[in-house]
């Protein structure tokens, strides 16, 4: 396989790793793994390389993931996707659709990972059922049915539909400004009433374990963390196709909130802390 097949086909790759995992560290693994195993593969026989590097990655990524659910299932407090940079923030390509925004990656990691692969794959990428069955080790009867289980799931969720980027970056300067100031009136009529507050700190940091439910409870501790914290700095960046507020201190990024937002307030919030997840994103 040329450098040229290579780069046509990595986003794919990458993506569906991506996709499939929710970390940007675990899809770069998964990516190197891929671009190794076929580096130096006869391909003469391959007629879709696409479908092929595709199938790869994601039966990879399926045995990553099956492994990974121990560590995932006593997580410390709520666990949300690694950020991915997109648009001007993106070093490389990836391939942008809603099934990579924040809000419905934390919806498909209640998934079981071979709902989640047979979703990503037929869903996302085109895949008839025989060639999810192939990845699974099942047949395209039970693929077909995970799916479909899948889909009935993240109904249930209720992903609310993704604001304009526009209003998003509008509402986070808001919110950022309204918190910077300790204007709790402010907060609350940003936040709707049956807002929810999630935090990832994975543990390392401090970080609340629970949801917190509710504009003035939130409010009052948004004011609380920028006063502990004090941040001296705040970019907008895009991360999952979406605007996101990156958070530093004397350079550092100690938080990155992103929203969803619902007639015309935020409904959920989420604040990633953990270090671990925040150290690709880099500090200025």
């Amino acid at each position: 396989m040329t450098d040229n097949d290579w780069q046509t086909h990595r986003a794919a790759v990458y993506g569906v790793a991506y996709r499939i995992l929710g970390t940007v560290a675990e899809a770069e693994d998964v990516t190197q793994e891929v671009w190794l195993r076929v580096a130096t593969a006869d391909i003469s026989a391959v007629r879709d390389l696409r479908a092929w590097l595709v199938t790869l990655s994601a039966r990879t990524s399926y045995n990553v993931l099956k492994s990974a659910r121990v560590r995932r299932e006593s997580y410390v407090g709520a666990w949300l996707p690694e950020p991915l940079l997109t648009g001007p923030d993106s070093s490389v390509p990836v391939l942008m659709d809603e099934s990579v925004s924040t809000a419905m990656l934390v919806i498909m990691e209640t998934l079981a990972p071979a709902e989640r692969v047979a979703l990503v794959l037929h869903d996302v990428f085109d895949f008839p059922f025989s060639r999810v069955a192939d990845v699974l080790g099942s047949t395209p009867a039970a693929s077909r049915k995970l799916a479909s289980r899948a889909r009935a799931r993240i109904a249930r969720a209720e992903p609310p539909p993704l604001a304009s980027r526009a209003v998003t970056e509008g509402m986070l300067r808001a919110f950022k400004a309204a918190a910077e100031a300790g204007d709790m009136a402010r907060l609350i009529e940003l936040l709707h009433p049956e807002a929810v507050y999630l935090a990832d700190g994975g543990g390392k940091v401090t970080a609340a374990r629970r949801p917190v439910r509710g504009a003035e409870p939130i409010a009052l501790l948004m004011i609380r963390q920028t006063r502990i914290r004090r941040p001296d700095a705040f970019r907008i960046i895009e991360v999952n196709g979406q605007p996101a507020l990156a958070t530093y201190r004397a350079g550092e990024l100690v938080w990155l909130d992103t929203i969803d937002i619902v007639d015309g307030r935020i409904m959920t919030m989420r604040r990633l802390v953990n270090p671990d997840k925040l150290a690709h994103i880099g500090h200025i």
